[in-house]
């Protein structure tokens, strides 16, 4: 913790192809990441992501998917298997990261960064389920979470993407 790393485009990460990125290539543009998983009651909000995602591409709007398998073991399967299952079941084009670890000892980097202020500037939110959502702006600083329950489409995250206004908890 505290590596004073202060934006998410600080980070390089691994697409499911196995292709190194970094995160730097999003700046400019609003970025919703959300941790996934093919076997979770929630799994269908592959569908409201993928809708999000081609009503705001044009308008300097992300998503990226970062499979997770933390919680009851609800993304068993390889980077191939994800990559299979999201394009066959939900037509998913927006980036999907490798596998990783969203909590625990094991965590990414990349979640450190967005579950601790110490490393975010601005607040802490512990990883509560599949499909929790964070939102950073196009600078690259965190903006806010939703929980994740809450619908990927809700008037909330769309409010954010077209007018830049956030009414969500810090944790």
């Amino acid at each position: 913790m505290g590596q004073g790393i202060k934006s998410f485009h600080d980070f390089n990460t691994v697409t499911l192809e196995g292709e190194e990125i970094s995160l730097s290539k999003y700046k400019g543009k609003k970025i919703l990441v959300v941790n996934t998983a093919s076997r979770c009651g929630l799994t269908p909000q592959y569908k409201g992501l993928q809708s999000l995602y081609e009503k705001y591409q044009e308008e300097d709007f992300i998503i990226i998917g970062f499979p997770a398998n933390n919680f009851a073991k609800q993304e068993p399967g390889s980077n191939d298997d994800i990559r299979e299952f999201c394009t066959k079941n939900y037509g998913v084009s927006f980036p999907m990261m490798h596998k990783i670890s969203v909590k625990g000892g094991d965590m990414d980097p990349i979640y450190g960064w967005l579950t601790s202020k110490e490393e975010n500037g601005v607040a802490s939110s512990g990883v509560k389920w599949n499909f929790q959502k964070y939102l950073i702006d196009e600078q690259g600083k965190w903006v806010g979470m939703v929980a994740p329950a809450k619908s990927p489409d809700s008037k909330e995250i769309q409010k954010w993407i077209e007018d830049g206004l956030v009414n969500f908890p810090k944790d």
